[in-house]
């Protein structure tokens, strides 16, 4: 029941333990750098030039997303503590019914017709993607990233050359689109093991930030390497034969394979995965660089959530409820635009960061959880009801 007394309480209640408030902050941050990569108007990042620091929005803002995804399952499923082996059957439908609603609500923005990449239907999937990786401790989870981040990108080019560029709905869905599953499920398995490791103390805080710097330098100086080799264009690279163009050799079956196959360079390809870091490119270099970037955001949230909580708990209302916010966000764009429109303002996206930080605040005050988060949360609890023979 809604009451005069709701604001005082929750400015006094909201984000206390046990809820982690630094990562509610670091999630609502991840909501409006996407805001921003998808409707902000900004120049290539360049270091010396501050006015194009906005630029760090682009990629890496779906990364935090996934990072905390991450740390959320390690979170509800055991915190530190790995889940006994009699709760892995409920909490496997928990994860089933909690993907299979925000896949749901993730076509239905896609159905919208905006140009936003929508992350949500592979955000659904990966909560089904990581049920073999419950049990498996933070030094586990940490390795099965790294092996995913360091020869994932690698040989998803390797194996798209070879193949001579397959397609299909799936392999364009969980390989080779704008989220392929061996960059998300590295950087989910990574937040896994944060979440493992009482990622609410300082003192793991702390270590994240360093791990997060170190991951930062290598990651991004991997990059440099690969620009000035010229070798770090996209993970699926560019650089095979179009059917479409002049002289292009035929792609349809065992007979012309050999000529079309030696006109191809696996080996490049794979290469130019390893060293692509630019957003979204899928390289080893961005999971590392931008996964960094990612680890010290993330670490700057949880240590400054104490001393400025005041100041930072609308940012905490809005990350609360990402997929409320997220959802409200793309509808907002046809709202504006219309179907299929494409348009980008920096007045626009403040707006919608304002809009976003003031109705998530409100609503957190008021009504508690997300009406989608309140959603996801009886699909899971159904599916986790469901009698098992």
């Amino acid at each position: 029941m809604i009451t005069a007394l709701a604001p005082v309480r929750w400015f006094r209640e909201f984000g206390r333990p046990p809820r982690i408030l630094g990562l509610d902050i670091a999630r609502g941050l991840a909501i409006l750098g996407m805001a921003g990569a998808h409707i902000g108007e900004m120049d290539s990042f360049d270091w010396l030039d501050p006015a194009t620091w906005t630029d760090l929005v682009n990629g890496r803002s779906s990364i935090l997303f996934a990072v905390l995804a991450g740390i959320s399952i390690a979170l509800m499923t055991g915190r530190s503590a790995l889940p006994e082996r009699e709760r892995i059957p409920s909490i496997r439908l928990n994860l089933v019914g909690r993907g299979a609603v925000i896949f749901l609500i993730g076509l239905a923005l896609e159905m919208l017709n905006t140009p936003i990449a929508v992350i949500l239907t592979l955000y659904g999937l990966l909560y089904v993607a990581v049920i073999p990786f419950l049990r498996w401790r933070p030094w586990q989870l940490l390795a099965g990233a790294a092996v995913l981040a360091l020869l994932g990108p690698a040989l998803l080019a390797f194996l798209s050359a070879v193949m001579l560029v397959p397609y299909g709905s799936g392999i364009g869905f969980v390989l080779y689109g704008t989220y392929p599953i061996t960059v998300w499920l590295a950087l989910v398995l990574g937040g896994m093991a944060l979440g493992r490791l009482r990622v609410g103390e300082v003192r793991t805080a702390l270590a994240v930030l360093g791990i997060g710097l170190a991951l930062a330098v290598v990651g991004y100086g991997l990059g440099g390497v690969g620009q000035a080799m010229g070798a770090s264009g996209s993970a699926a690279s560019s650089s095979f034969v179009d059917e479409g163009s002049e002289g292009a050799s035929p792609r349809s079956g065992w007979e012309g394979y050999p000529q079309a196959l030696a006109e191809t360079d696996p080996l490049g390809a794979a290469l130019s995965a390893v060293f692509a870091v630019d957003p979204h490119s899928g390289g080893t270099a961005e999971v590392l660089g931008s996964g960094g970037f990612a680890l010290m955001v993330i670490a700057l949230c949880l240590l400054l959530s104490r001393p400025l909580r005041w100041v930072l708990l609308p940012l905490g209302a809005l990350g609360s409820m990402p997929l409320t916010a997220y959802s409200v966000h793309v509808l907002s764009i046809v709202l504006i635009g219309g179907p299929g429109a494409f348009f980008s303002s920096n007045a626009f996206w403040a707006a919608t960061a304002g809009g976003l930080l003031l109705g998530a605040t409100l609503w957190s005050m008021f009504f508690g959880r997300g009406p989608l988060e309140r959603l996801v949360g009886r699909g899971a609890a159904a599916m986790a009801a469901v009698p098992r023979r």
